[in-house]
């Protein structure tokens, strides 16, 4: 049974930096896959803002977030970072991590598919 467990959240100031990290109870060093992270805004469905595949460390970024946050893995493929710079108020919500066992990043953006969840970290701005 695959965990993910999620670490960071907290409060920060318009302007400041958070930086949130999850974990998978599971490694994954022969295997690659999609993983990153959701928010979910009170009254808003949860979508998908920054993804990383571990088999070569390619990115995807809303555009909310483009050039402010950063998604980054660990060498054992079962850790991501996300450094989050420029807080807005609006980037406040429950910020989930997901997986998705993938061969190939072209899959990484079928946001329906993630099928494993951490239980999220609140941000707060």
């Amino acid at each position: 049974h695959v965990q993910l467990v999620e670490s960071g959240g907290g409060s920060a100031p318009v302007g400041g930096s958070l930086r949130l990290s999850c974990v998978s109870s599971v490694g994954y060093a022969f295997s690659s896959h999609c993983m990153g992270w959701f928010l979910q805004a009170p009254g808003k469905e949860r979508e998908g803002i920054a993804i990383i595949y571990t088999g070569d460390g390619t990115p995807y970024y809303h555009d909310s977030v483009k050039g402010r946050f950063t998604i980054s893995r660990g060498t054992r493929k079962n850790k991501v970072d996300l450094q989050m710079n420029d807080l807005k108020p609006e980037d406040t919500a429950m910020y989930y991590c997901a997986v998705l066992h993938s061969s190939t990043f072209d899959y990484c953006t079928r946001w329906t598919d993630y099928h494993i969840w951490g239980q999220g970290t609140q941000v707060t701005v």
